[in-house]
């Protein structure tokens, strides 16, 4: 029996504009997702996820697997079907569904981890990650892969779509973290953005290379530990997505909120339209930032940030 975990990931910057082929950075937290494979003689897959309504990216990650491996050559050897009796798979998880951590993009990894390991076929970090993205390009129909890689390579990550750039970054992040208590629509809002890029492009791709301009200037200001000027970033970066029409009033309302108790940039993260915000605090500063979102609405979820990737766990 193996037990495998990934974690969730926030958004840092560059959001929807990565779709585009733009920098994003992303990192990974400490609220994970668990699942646990073994082998079985019954000759059938079967998934056990009580925290989740359907298992649609877990089916997926699967069937996914076992075409890579199919495919794939063996270290040097013709690629194969691997044969098996059957497998069981269980999974809990940390946070859910619902909060936005990105559980679709770490269910996909740890299946695929879990799989890989309880088959003792070796996968590297790539082979994972260009197998997970598959799966969400397959049910979603489009993505940038940004969550996949923070699942798989944790810390945090300066990332270019399709992981054409997966660059890790240093240093945890100070961030306090509210989440609006409203599920948001990921495809759906990518979809909005990309009908107003096609209706509008000059003044969207505008949008998006500012977006872009602003991560490359946050990736210095992260690396220096320069949390001001971070932060400052952030709420250009904000100002540019609400441009885009994702932000949300309860969105906008908790990052005001976390603004005049003093933090030094906030902002959405991840599609917008709801989940989660996040707010910059200086040393000292994250009480009084917790409480004002509290009071305007928001839960405050307790995470840390530079979390470590998809890894195999003791027995749960």
């Amino acid at each position: 029996m193996i037990t495998v975990s990934a974690p969730g990931k926030l958004m840092l910057m560059g959001e929807h504009a990565v779709v585009y082929g733009y920098p994003c950075i992303v990192t990974a937290v400490d609220q994970r997702l668990y699942v646990r494979a073994k082998k079985t003689d019954d000759g059938k897959i079967t998934v056990d996820a009580p925290q989740s309504k359907e298992t649609k990216f877990v089916d997926a990650a699967v069937a996914k697997f076992f075409v890579w491996r199919s495919q794939i050559p063996l270290r040097g050897t013709k690629g194969v079907s691997v044969k098996h009796h059957g497998v069981s798979l269980s999974i809990r998880s940390d946070f859910t569904s619902q909060v936005g951590f990105g559980s679709s993009s770490a269910v996909s990894v740890a299946t695929i981890k879990a799989l890989s390991l309880v088959f003792a076929i070796p996968m590297t970090e790539r082979e994972i990650f260009d197998v997970a993205y598959q799966v969400t390009l397959d049910i979603q129909g489009v993505g940038s892969g940004f969550d996949i890689a923070a699942a798989v390579y944790g810390g945090t990550l300066f990332f270019k779509k399709g992981g054409e750039v997966i660059e890790p970054l240093p240093n945890e992040i100070p961030l306090v973290v509210g989440y609006t208590g409203v599920k948001a629509d990921t495809p759906t809002l990518i979809n909005m953005v990309a009908a107003k890029q096609k209706e509008y492009p000059g003044k969207v791709n505008k949008i998006f290379s500012a977006i872009g301009e602003l991560v490359l200037q946050g990736r210095d200001a992260l690396v220096t530990k320069d949390w001001e000027r971070l932060g400052k970033l952030m709420n250009f970066d904000q100002e540019y997505l609400r441009d885009l029409g994702v932000s949300s009033q309860k969105l906008e309302d908790l990052i005001s909120a976390a603004k005049k108790a003093g933090a030094w940039g906030a902002k959405l993260s991840g599609a917008g339209g709801g989940d989660c915000m996040i707010a910059l605090h200086s040393a000292g500063g994250k009480p009084q930032i917790t409480k004002a979102i509290q009071e305007a609405g928001g839960q405050v979820m307790d995470v840390r940030t530079h979390a470590e990737g998809v890894r195999s766990e003791s027995e749960l």
